[in-house]
């Protein structure tokens, strides 16, 4: 028998007036813990609500980000338009996260991520300690361009893609097949942290290197096998970061999938098996806690 879920649109206004909706999906019992996802670069929330279901048919409720500029969200970047990381890490994600605890205020909530949703993730994580009971990563690690089997490609298009930004006003990634709309400053930040294999932000004055290297948190890393914007490299590169971490890696490969390509965005289509390896990992870590608080 299936297990009943319930869904929702939470609205959410960050503190510049910015307006997107969440989308929460929870088993209608008590759930065991709060996921909180952030997609990848250009991907709407709502393709993600597979995932959402399957999590929370495992008793995981799950609320669904929705990026500035992307889907539900009421800003669309352009040339008077932009915002850069700074405003994704500091306006948006805390408004919504506020949103998702006001629901959920009693239960352990994990950061949860895709490609860049899994980086923006572990920065936020590294910006506010002890929030958050572990971070999950699915097909994401560090852009630096010497993790990437095509190396100099992946590097030139971090120097090609701000500058196609600067010249418009804003990424046209829908026309170029590379994620969606992009604001300028984004790309900046993004490319930046390809270039150089370091994450900093315009207009954030916090050393993120150093409070990455200082974050003690229980890290799942989800590889795709023939993911070649994910490589080995590019997660060992964004693990290394955070040397204090407790990190539990695993590869998925096609057969794990149902036959769906272990790649960057095919698993979305049979989230099953993602699901499975993160509610197992979730659900062990909060009885490990409740043993440990019975027995002090």
């Amino acid at each position: 028998m299936s297990t009943p879920l319930v869904s929702a649109t939470l609205p959410v206004i960050a503190a510049d007036g910015a307006k997107a909706d969440l989308l929460l999906v929870a088993p209608s019992s008590m759930p065991t813990g709060l996921l909180y996802w952030l997609p990848a670069m250009g991907v709407a929330a709502k393709h993600y609500l597979p995932l959402a279901e399957a999590l929370a048919a495992r008793g995981i409720a799950v609320v669904l980000h929705e990026w500035r500029g992307i889907g539900s969200s009421d800003q669309r970047a352009g040339r008077h338009n932009d915002w850069a990381y700074r405003e994704l890490l500091q306006t948006d994600l805390p408004a919504g996260i506020a949103v998702a605890r006001e629901r959920f205020a009693d239960l352990p909530c994990w950061l949860g991520g895709h490609s860049l949703g899994g980086q923006l993730g572990s920065l936020y994580a590294s910006l506010h300690p002890g929030e958050h009971a572990g971070i999950a990563l699915v097909a994401s690690g560090s852009p630096y361009w010497r993790r990437f089997r095509q190396a100099y490609l992946v590097g030139l298009s971090y120097v090609l893609a701000p500058w196609l930004a600067r010249l418009i006003g804003y990424l046209p990634g829908r026309r170029i097949g590379f994620g969606g709309n992009e604001a300028r400053s984004v790309i900046a930040d993004w490319a930046r942290s390809g270039r150089t294999g370091r994450y900093a932000a315009a207009g954030v004055p916090m050393d993120f290197e150093a409070r990455l290297s200082e974050l003690d948190l229980p890290v799942l890393a989800l590889r795709l096998r023939d993911d070649w914007l994910g490589p080995e490299a590019s997660l060992t590169w964004l693990l290394g970061k955070m040397s204090r971490v407790h990190a539990k890696q695993e590869v998925l490969t096609p057969q794990d999938l149902d036959g769906t390509s272990a790649d960057h965005f095919a698993w979305m289509k049979s989230p099953e098996a993602v699901a499975t390896r993160m509610a197992r990992w979730m659900v062990a870590a909060v009885k490990a806690d409740t043993r440990s608080a019975a027995a002090s």
